[in-house]
């Protein structure tokens, strides 16, 4: 699986993006998720959707909790990070990925398949 994102680049402080994680298959029965490395920290958890076309579950690391959203479209294979009221501690690059046997959304080690990520980077 291969996973390309587009979308990043640089917003004001408040402002919106939307980054897309485009795959080379079928997305349906995988979880996707995507996290973010700032300069100079560990890369971290932001969002992640379980698999599925009607129900499916929805995690966010707290600091972005009402800001962002993560949704799918199965059809197109694409996943989508929805940010609004952008901070510059946003700033970072963004990584989409994905697993088929996601038990904990937040750990990385459990996604076998990585795109080469999207840098975001939100002025004050």
């Amino acid at each position: 699986v291969q996973l390309a994102e587009s979308g990043g680049g640089l917003e004001q402080a408040g402002g919106s993006l939307r980054l897309s994680c485009v795959a080379s298959t079928s997305i349906f029965t995988y979880t996707m998720g995507w996290f973010r490395q700032a300069p100079g920290k560990e890369r971290e958890f932001v969002a992640a959707m379980s698999p599925g076309l009607v129900y499916t579950q929805t995690n966010y690391v707290d600091s972005v909790k009402g800001r962002f959203a993560i949704s799918r479209d199965n059809a197109k294979n694409t996943v989508y990070l929805q940010m609004n009221s952008l901070k510059p501690e946003d700033t970072a690059v963004y990584y989409c990925a994905t697993g088929a046997r996601v038990r904990v959304f937040s750990k990385e080690d459990e996604y076998d398949y990585w795109g080469q990520g999207t840098q975001v980077t939100v002025s004050s």
